[in-house]
């Protein structure tokens, strides 16, 4: 399931208060999800990362009551008391199966020793599959049974969206753009440490952000995503530095218009990310005019982009005259 889906069929269960197992390999963002889920419903997101827990930590330690004359268990701190949230029990099948059977019954029954879980608590779990070559258990079918099982799978378009919104560094958006496998190399038949992923790729756009020197550029991004990703990227930005003037093209003064397919995933790029930074109706009517005389595809990449991020220009001068040039590629 694609991530767009995944957001709208997750939201959906943990309204509903459906137990929801989320699977998937390492890196797509699982745990981002769910999180970023929480943040837009207003609630809070209690994220147990249970492969680094005993079966105590989460039952609890037990103590003997004198006036009940009696053994409780005394329910961990961690654990929800009240209000609204997603109990996110992450990395589910990493925990030993002692673990697991303590949280079978927070499960299945919505508590756990002395403990009961607020009406108002979702469980959303996470883990990646067993053929990943993580430290994983097989789920008991008693457990697995009390999920509803959604894997999700790497979309380059959806990332795209996302990382334009997030304001990546504009040479990684036009990079994934020009060359949508280097999103996601994880092969798990390889012994490789370091691999694309999409949350490798964020790590890239926080070493370009840094104030590493040049000359260490290329390790750097190849401890992150691999030595051939790394210079095949690094190849990309030297065709970035020497695209046409984007304040030119944005003020209606440039007439130049590249050719190499890698310059006009670039240039695309370039162009909607700097609109994002401060959108004017004038520099949005340039570009429609510009693009007029932009290979097709990308004329249309650039307008669709920019519409994704709520950006209109529907009222512009220019708008009538891009529709009716590309209006063929839009049916």
């Amino acid at each position: 399931m694609r991530v767009s889906d995944t957001v709208s069929t997750m939201s959906s269960m943990i309204t509903s208060k459906i137990p929801t197992f989320l699977w998937g390999p390492p890196g797509i963002g699982k745990s981002s999800i769910i999180k970023q889920i929480a943040q837009d419903a207003g609630i809070e997101c209690i994220d147990l990362r249970l492969s680094l827990m005993d079966p105590t930590d989460l039952k609890g330690i037990p103590f003997y009551d004198k006036e009940a004359h009696q053994a409780l268990w005394a329910p961990p701190s961690f654990l929800p008391r009240e209000g609204n949230g997603i109990l996110f029990l992450d990395e589910l099948n990493s925990a030993a199966p002692a673990v697991q059977a303590s949280a079978y019954q927070l499960i299945l029954d919505r508590k756990v020793g002395e403990y009961t879980l607020p009406e108002g608590w979702a469980i959303v779990a996470a883990g990646n599959r067993e053929g990943d070559r993580g430290v994983v258990y097989r789920l008991p079918s008693p457990l697995a049974n009390r999920f509803v099982h959604i894997e999700m799978e790497v979309s380059v378009e959806d990332w795209r969206e996302w990382a334009i919104k997030r304001g990546v560094d504009t040479r990684i958006v036009a990079y994934i753009g020009f060359k949508n496998e280097a999103l996601f190399t994880f092969d798990p038949t390889l012994n490789e440490r370091s691999f694309a992923t999409p949350r490798s790729w964020e790590a890239v756009h926080n070493v370009l952000q840094s104030n590493l020197s040049p000359a260490l550029l290329l390790e750097a991004i190849a401890g992150a995503v691999g030595q051939n990703n790394a210079v095949d990227f690094l190849g990309f930005c030297k065709v970035m530095s020497l695209l046409p003037s984007i304040d030119a093209i944005l003020s209606g003064e440039s007439d130049e218009y590249p050719t190499d397919i890698s310059a006009l995933y670039a240039l695309a790029s370039a162009l909607v990310s700097r609109i994002l930074q401060n959108p004017q109706e004038d520099q949005i009517n340039h570009l429609l005019s510009y693009t007029l005389k932009l290979q097709s595809e990308f004329a249309v990449m650039i307008v669709q982009d920019l519409q994704r991020q709520d950006i209109r220009m529907d009222h512009l001068k220019n708008y009538g005259d891009w529709v009716n040039a590309f209006a063929y590629l839009l049916c």
